[in-house]
Parts: C-alpha cells; sequence; structure tokens
C-alpha cells in the first residue's frame, strides 16, 4: 500500500490509503465542495480521524463499523468541522482541538495544548501549536518507527509556501517562524507532510524555499 501512494485525491473520488507501518494504516479522502482533506488512522481495533471537515456519509462510511475513538480537528475554520458533530454522535468519539480555537468549535470533549501526545491503537502522535492561521492551529507528528516522521498539517502548511494570514504581518511572521522552527529544525528531509487541502509534500521538498517565503510575506 506505501509504494504506491501519491496523496492526489478528489471530493467524490477514491481514498487513498498507505501502510505507516505493520499495524497503523492512513487513509486520506476529500470532501466537500472546499476539497478539504480528512485523514483516517487505523491501528488494529481502533481508529482516529483527523477533521471531520465535511460530507459526514462519506467519513462514516469510511469509519465503518469498527467505530471511531477520537477525533482531532486542526483548526477552528468551519470548513475543517463541518461534519464533526453528525460524526461524533453518530460515534461517540472524543473530539479534541486546541485550547486557543476550542471555543469556536462545535463539539469538543477535551482540549490540547503544545507537547501532548494523542493515541491511536497504541501509537502516539505529538501536538505541535503552530501559531498564525488561526490561534490554535495544531499539527499532529507520527515518528514511524525506524522510519519517517508523518506530519498533518492542517492548513499551517503546504507545498508552496504557510497557511493564509490574510496580509496580517505579525499573524505570517508568527507562523513562518512557528514552521520553521518546530517543524523543519526538529525533522529531516524525507518527513511527509499531508495537509488540510490538495497534495502533501515532503520537508526536504519544501526547505530550500523557506527564505523565499519569508521574504514575500506570505
Amino acid at each position: 500500500m506505501s509504494d504506491d501512494y501519491t496523496g492526489d485525491v478528489r471530493a467524490g473520488g477514491e481514498p487513498a490509503v498507505r501502510a505507516l507501518g505493520d499495524d497503523l494504516t492512513l487513509t486520506k479522502v476529500s470532501v466537500g465542495p472546499m476539497d478539504n482533506n480528512a485523514y483516517l488512522l487505523r491501528a488494529g481495533s481502533e481508529q482516529l480521524l483527523i477533521d471531520a471537515a465535511n460530507d459526514a456519509a462519506t467519513l462514516l462510511d469510511l469509519i465503518g463499523p469498527a467505530g471511531l475513538r477520537t477525533v482531532v480537528t486542526t483548526h477552528r475554520h468551519q470548513d475543517h468541522w463541518v461534519a464533526l458533530a453528525e460524526v461524533v454522535k453518530a460515534t461517540g468519539a472524543t473530539s479534541l482541538a486546541h485550547a486557543d480555537d476550542a471555543p469556536a468549535i462545535p463539539v469538543v470533549t477535551d482540549t490540547l495544548r503544545d507537547g501532548d501526545v494523542v493515541e491511536v491503537g497504541g501509537h502516539a502522535l505529538e501536538v505541535i501549536h503552530v501559531v498564525g492561521h488561526t490561534p490554535g492551529s495544531v499539527v499532529l507528528a507520527y515518528r514511524q518507527p525506524g522510519g519517517r516522521v508523518h506530519l498533518f498539517t492542517g492548513d499551517s502548511l503546504f507545498p508552496g509556501g504557510v497557511g493564509n494570514t490574510r496580509g496580517n504581518k505579525d499573524n505570517f511572521t508568527s507562523l513562518i517562524n512557528d514552521v520553521e522552527h518546530k517543524l523543519f529544525d526538529r525533522f529531516g528531509d524525507d518527513t511527509w507532510f499531508y495537509p488540510g487541502h490538495g497534495k502533501d509534500s515532503t520537508l526536504g521538498t519544501e526547505r530550500p524555499h523557506l527564505a523565499e517565503w519569508r521574504a514575500r510575506g506570505w
């Protein structure tokens, strides 16, 4: 499953599936009119969903009879949680978001802080707080045993640049600093990242352009 994974998905199309280890599987699907990415991690009998973005029926079909333990919302923008209430109601899943964005998200049962760990089937994902796209945006980092790091970046990092800060210079400075120091300075070039919209990339592919992003201011 991992050899031919590209991460290229489209709303209404087939999901992309990747093995992240012996017993951890990633499924990426695009949903909704804004082509949001949602990611389902499955390990044994446990599942974790990153961003119940839209189209609850598609997400619940993807989740299937195994049920859902946890939903993590990467940030407070509505296109990333349209289906959250329906998914939580149907599955009874715990709904997590960073404390600084939680008040703007309709269903949050517990809050996250920088350095927290979210687990699925015994696999740990580190919570990394990156401020700028929103005050409470988070990245989830999974370290594959003996392999690469996988980052779920929400709208904080995309191929070609950081997330939209709508011309706010302070927010852009905060975001580019956090992305550079908390992601690029910590993790190697083979680190694969999965954004909230569109295609995936690696830190190595994007690293040469950090100075360019900073200079252009977006």
